[in-house]
C-alpha cells in the first residue's frame, strides 16, 4: 500500500524524465520511460528505491539488478554505470533517491549502540562490499511514505523533513541493510572517511601513501580493507571515480578539456587514453555520443 501512495505521488509531481528535487534537502524523485543504457555514474552515499519499473547498477563488473522488491544501499560514493534499460512508456520507472548524511547516520548508529540494541548478522550473508541490495520491510516503506509526504508541502518539509528524515535513516539501519550501512557509518570508519575525502578533492594530487597515513593504516594494510569495502585498489578506485565524474560532466555539456582538469588531469593526452581504456570510446566519441542522444 505504502508503495502504491509513494507512486501516485511521483506521478502526480513530475512531469519529466530524471531525478526532481523536492523540498527536503537529499530526497529527489525520478522517473524513466525510455530505455537507457547504463552509463558512467558516480553515487554518493543514499538509498535508491523503487516502487514501479526495474533499474540496473554495475560496480566492477558486477550487476545489480533491482525494483520494488528490493531497494540498493550505497554508503559510500563509489563510481558504478547505472541505467533504466527495461524502461518504456508501457513499463515506467517510479522511484525515490535519498542521500545518506555520514553525520547523522553515524550518530544514529552509535546511539543505536548505546542504548543496546542488538543486531545479528547480515541475513543474506553477503560481506560489506560496495553496493548492498536489500529486502523492503513494513517500516522502511511506511517511513519512506512519510518523507515523501513530508516533501510535498513547504511548511512541512521545513518542519517535519529533518525528523522523517533521521526517521527514515534509523528504518535502513534497522532493516536488512543495517550490518551494512552500520558498518560504513561506523565511528571507526577510517575507509569511509577516506572515500569521502577522495570524492570532495578529485581535482587535487592524490597519494596512495597519504591517504593510508591519513587513515592510520600502512599502506598494505589499507590497500586490503579499501578492497575489501569497494571492490576496487585505492589506484583503481581513484581513476574510476575523477573519470565517471569527468564522463558525467562531458554528458552535461561541459567541454572535454575543462571536464579534464576539473577532476585533476594536466595531461589531456593521458586523459584521453584512460578514458578510452575505460569505456570504449574517445572523450570526443563519448561527447558527441550523448549530443546525439
Amino acid at each position: 500500500m505504502s508503495q502504491e501512495q509513494i507512486r501516485q505521488i511521483i506521478e502526480a509531481r513530475v512531469d519529466q524524465d530524471g531525478l526532481t528535487e523536492t523540498r527536503v534537502p537529499g530526497v529527489k524523485l525520478f522517473r524513466a520511460t525510455e530505455p537507457l543504457p547504463c552509463a558512467p555514474a558516480v553515487y554518493e552515499p543514499c538509498i535508491v528505491a523503487i516502487v514501479s519499473g526495474s533499474k540496473e547498477a554495475v560496480l566492477d563488473g558486477q550487476r545489480y539488478v533491482y525494483d520494488s522488491a528490493q531497494y540498493l544501499c550505497c554508503p559510500t560514493s563509489l563510481p558504478v554505470k547505472a541505467g533504466t534499460p527495461a524502461a518504456s512508456s508501457d513499463n515506467p520507472l517510479f522511484g525515490v533517491f535519498v542521500t545518506l548524511d555520514q553525520r547523522i547516520m553515524g550518530e544514529l548508529a552509535m546511539d543505536m549502540e548505546n542504548a543496546g540494541a542488538s543486531f545479528g548478522p547480515d541475513p543474506s550473508g553477503q560481506s560489506a562490499r560496495g553496493i548492498k541490495l536489500a529486502q523492503w520491510d513494513e517500516a522502511f516503506a511506511d517511513t519512506l511514505l512519510r518523507l515523501v509526504q513530508a516533501s510535498e508541502a513547504e511548511v512541512e518539509a521545513a518542519v517535519l523533513g529533518p525528523l522523517r528524515l533521521r526517521e527514515f535513516y534509523y528504518a535502513v539501519l534497522r532493516g536488512e541493510a543495517g550490518q551494512f550501512a552500520r558498518h560504513a557509518f561506523g565511528a571507526g570508519n577510517a575507509i569511509a572517511r577516506s572515500i569521502a575525502h577522495v570524492a570532495a578533492h578529485l581535482e587535487a594530487p592524490i597519494s596512495i601513501d597519504e591517504m593510508a597515513d591519513r587513515a592510520g593504516m600502512s599502506r598494505a594494510v589499507f590497500h586490503r580493507k579499501f578492497k575489501q569495502v569497494t571492490t576496487m585498489s585505492p589506484i583503481q578506485f581513484v581513476k574510476s571515480m575523477r573519470l565517471g565524474n569527468a564522463a558525467m560532466r562531458i554528458a552535461g555539456g561541459v567541454a572535454v578539456s575543462e571536464a579534464a582538469l576539473d577532476v585533476g588531469y594536466a595531461s589531456a593526452s593521458q586523459f584521453s587514453r584512460e578514458f578510452k581504456r575505460m569505456y570504449g570510446q574517445s572523450p570526443r566519441q563519448w561527447s558527441d555520443a550523448q549530443g546525439a542522444a
